[in-house]
């Protein structure tokens, strides 16, 4: 039976080996073209995002950190509350119509591309907990899933659900210091379950890092030890 690309439908041909004849290898999800064009994100980047320093003004750089992060790390409220963010992709044009597919048009399938290199990304990584960044109640009835929790299960990871959205409106439609200003947007569910606990925060996209930073604080409020963060995408 023909495996077929899960973004453009055409056959995916696999090259084979005498190591893939013995032993197999993960199914492919993406043909050779479509695959290609995702843009792993390589170095030098910034150390606290993993955003790309290479295309990056030399006046927005801090030795290894971008400016944005600066700017977080200076604000006595937000410094360290974050400890790292893992992004896998950059978040280019293909990307962005792969990922609109997947959000917005109830597209579920096309998480299983990604389960190779999270659970890659993935044992990079040391947590106690791995938490999908929740949707608000109106925003998953009208995807009908979380695609940060489906992410993380299509790689096999195990999740818990520690935190609730108490803020509903779309953020993707905010300045990036309105974002970064409202008020707390998360709750965590039971304190005890994360006290004392190094846990992994899991979503899509880091743009500004303001809902990473915003679940962050929620943790660390609740009693946390450190809290990390791996997205699939930097923005």
């Amino acid at each position: 039976m023909n495996n077929h690309c899960l973004y453009c439908d055409t056959v995916i041909q696999e090259d084979m080996s005498w190591i893939k004849l013995l032993f197999g290898s993960p199914e492919e999800r993406l043909c050779k073209t479509c695959r290609g064009n995702l843009a792993v994100i390589e170095e030098p980047i910034c150390r606290k995002c993993s955003r790309s320093l290479v295309e990056l003004e030399r006046e927005y750089i801090h030795v290894d950190m971008c400016h944005d992060c600066f700017r977080w790390e200076e604000d006595p409220k937000w410094a360290g509350i974050l400890a790292q963010n893992v992004s896998i992709y950059q978040y280019n044009h293909f990307l962005k119509e792969l990922l609109a597919r997947y959000k917005y048009r109830g597209d579920y399938v096309l998480a299983k591309v990604f389960s190779q290199d999270i659970r890659k990304a993935f044992s990079k990584t040391s947590s106690d907990l791995v938490v999908p960044i929740p949707l608000s109640r109106e925003r998953l009835l009208e995807r009908g899933f979380n695609q940060a929790a489906a992410l993380a299960r299509e790689a096999g990871l195990e999740t818990f659900d520690a935190l609730h959205r108490i803020h509903g409106e779309k953020q993707s439609k905010k300045s990036r210091d309105e974002r970064i200003y409202l008020k707390q947007v998360f709750k965590v569910n039971l304190n005890e379950s994360v006290s004392g606990k190094n846990i992994l925060l899991i979503d899509d996209i880091y743009t500004t890092g303001s809902t990473l930073h915003h679940a962050a604080h929620a943790l660390k409020e609740a009693g946390a030890k450190s809290v990390a963060a791996l997205t699939l995408a930097r923005g």
